[in-house]
């Protein structure tokens, strides 16, 4: 990251918007419940199901968050070009860059990757079928061996994948730590040490009356998916 030169220049600047906070930490907490339910298995498939219903409406929540909401964290803002990657790799930063700000090139594929990966372990756990007591609510409409496929790839090389992930980001976090960055304060907080030239994001009432109805329709569509194994 290219840190400005002058902490005399820097002011709090809102970078994260409170719906991008709540869903960043809520999905970091459910991903932890499904990783443990799965271990347990049992009645804890249970509340393995409810917590991917929950990630599922997180997930749909983002994808929309991204096209409307805060400035910093709208997909536009950190959806890089590679000739851009490559520039930030070699350290050659022009001005409006602005890679110090929200995600930078790399921070930017590892949000991608890490929402892409759930989208697909949600998909193939909403067919699932475990061949004992558990089944997904889509299960139904496919195929027993479509169903059985899709739980193998659930239960192995997608869990697997974000295991990784999670301690590739856990590794970035320290990684920028031990430089002089810390990645978790503004998450939390919501802002950073910023220069006064750097666009604040909108985070109003106005935009978390429209980020809570935006949730309220994902998790209704959760629970019209829910109902559809009933």
């Amino acid at each position: 990251m290219n840190e400005p030169s002058s902490s005399s220049e820097l002011r709090p600047v809102r970078v994260w918007d409170l719906p991008t906070r709540l869903f960043h930490w809520t999905l970091a907490l459910a991903i932890v419940g499904l990783l443990i339910t799965s271990k347990i298995a049992g009645n804890a498939l249970v509340w393995h199901m409810r917590l991917g219903l929950l990630v599922l409406a997180l997930l749909v929540f983002r994808l929309l968050w991204g096209v409307v909401g805060g400035h910093w964290s709208r997909f536009a803002r950190f959806a890089y070009a590679p000739s851009t990657t490559l520039r930030y790799l070699r350290g050659e930063h022009r001005a409006g860059d602005h890679f110090d700000v929200g995600h930078n090139p790399l921070g930017a594929f590892s949000v991608f990757a890490m929402l892409g990966i759930l989208v697909v372990q949600v998909a193939t756990g909403l067919f699932a079928n475990d061949e004992i007591a558990t089944t997904g609510p889509l299960n139904r409409f496919v195929s027993e061996s479509t169903g059985i496929a899709l739980t193998s790839w659930h239960k192995g090389p997608g869990q697997w994948t974000i295991i990784v992930l999670v301690v590739l980001h856990i590794g970035a976090i320290v990684f920028y730590r031990l430089r002089g960055t810390g990645l978790v304060a503004p998450m939390w907080a919501g802002d950073k040490l910023l220069p006064a030239t750097v666009p604040p994001t909108l985070d109003g009432v106005r935009q978390r009356v429209l980020a809570l109805v935006l949730f309220a329709a994902c998790a209704a569509l959760s629970v019209y998916i829910e109902r559809l194994g009933a």
